[in-house]
């Protein structure tokens, strides 16, 4: 995702300062899968993440429920039909499970919350507007109710209700969009998201010159190169933007370091395999977390992807080292070899899943409800999953 975020002017409602975009990656590869069952038989509202047993009362989460069932008393009051429908006194039990690490910096908050309220949504029987709704758990989690991208509108009103996610292009818009998320750490952040940023706009006067003066004109920018599928334009304002959010964190005082070493080895792996190309061939952002998400088209993937693997060559899992999309094998150049490749650091990066943008599908009756990871090009200030990090 590109976020260009920077904060909330309500915490309890989660509203941001500014707008962000944000691009919704494929579920085959990322992913969260929800289940949710409500019963008489339930004496008590619970909930499992990854299969142990969680904080169901978490404010956010609570908020998240209240709202849905809120809009299914809503509908029932203003229908004479379902007259068999599920009991809103009922407790319900939730389990959510992610195929990708969780509190790491991968947006595992946007892809869970959104799950959840997807879910819920489904159980009760609401339709309609929902991205709203999602927002009360994770900022975050209200574009990844929409596939391919999508912009977070900040909005007016200070009742959120206008602070809601919209479309700005289908995931078909652009087919030779390509990611590699390049797993660096799967263990849970010192500093959390919400914490983090929430110092950060106590604290960092980049903070707010960023959302007052630089998020708009690049979110502008950002939505063009998009429409225009300019590759060029979108890389460069990726990478800038993903700078720049760490710039604040720099800022923020006590400062906080979400990248580590090879983040940064990462990040000049990409900047050197573009000046030997002598054009934005691969794009990095990096959100709260040392993982990195890089952008580039189908024709760059195989080459970018040898380069990766020589740089941080697998010690222990070289037949999984690689996950999701297939990626063809590439001879590189003697040239690009000595230009780009550094001397490997074995076992620095654990795994690499190649990916692509994804769009919401409608799920069968009855079927869980999956939705993929919002992985962020950029910052945006989410929670974590169930208030767990």
């Amino acid at each position: 995702m590109l976020s260009l975020a920077g904060g909330k002017r309500d915490n309890d409602l989660i509203l941001p300062i500014n707008s962000s975009l944000s691009v919704t990656l494929h579920q085959d590869q990322l992913k969260t899968t929800t289940t949710a069952a409500a019963s008489q038989d339930f004496t008590e509202d619970r909930l499992w993440l990854n299969g142990e047993e969680a904080d169901v009362g978490h404010p956010r989460l609570q908020a998240c429920l209240r709202e849905v069932r809120r809009l299914a008393r809503k509908r029932r009051g203003s229908s004479t039909e379902d007259t068999a429908a599920l009991s809103l006194s009922y407790k319900v039990h939730i389990a959510t499970e992610n195929n990708f690490p969780t509190a790491a910096g991968l947006a595992s908050s946007a892809a869970g919350y959104a799950c959840l309220v997807s879910t819920l949504a489904r159980l009760y029987g609401v339709e309609g507007e929902l991205s709203e709704v999602a927002r009360r758990g994770s900022g975050s989690a209200c574009r990844s109710m929409l596939g391919g991208f999508v912009q977070w509108q900040r909005g007016e009103r200070p009742d959120g209700r206008d602070s809601i996610a919209q479309q700005v292009a289908p995931e078909t818009h652009w087919p030779e969009l390509r990611v590699l998320v390049l797993v660096v750490s799967g263990e849970k952040k010192q500093v959390g998201s919400t914490a983090g940023m929430q110092t950060s706009v106590d604290t960092s006067p980049l903070l707010k010159h960023r959302a007052e003066v630089v998020v708009p004109e690049r979110l502008a920018l950002m939505v063009r190169h998009i429409h225009e599928r300019d590759f060029e334009g979108f890389g460069q304002l990726t990478m800038q933007d993903s700078n720049q959010f760490h710039a604040t964190c720099l800022d923020t005082f006590p400062p906080i370091f979400y990248l580590n070493d090879i983040s940064r080895q990462i990040i000049a792996l990409a900047h050197r395999f573009n000046a030997h190309h002598g054009c934005t061939k691969v794009a990095y952002t990096f959100d709260a977390g040392p993982n990195a998400v890089i952008f580039m088209l189908a024709d760059t993937v195989a080459e970018f992807m040898e380069v990766v693997r020589r740089s941080f060559p697998p010690t222990t899992n070289g037949d999984q080292f690689v996950r999701g999309l297939p990626v063809s094998s590439a001879s590189l150049p003697e040239e690009l070899i000595a230009a780009v490749v550094a001397e490997p650091v074995p076992g620095a990066v654990q795994y690499i899943l190649h990916t692509k943008v994804w769009g919401w599908v409608e799920h069968g009756a009855g079927e869980p409800i999956c939705l993929s990871s919002g992985l962020c090009m950029g910052p945006h200030p989410h929670p974590h999953p169930w208030g767990c990090a």
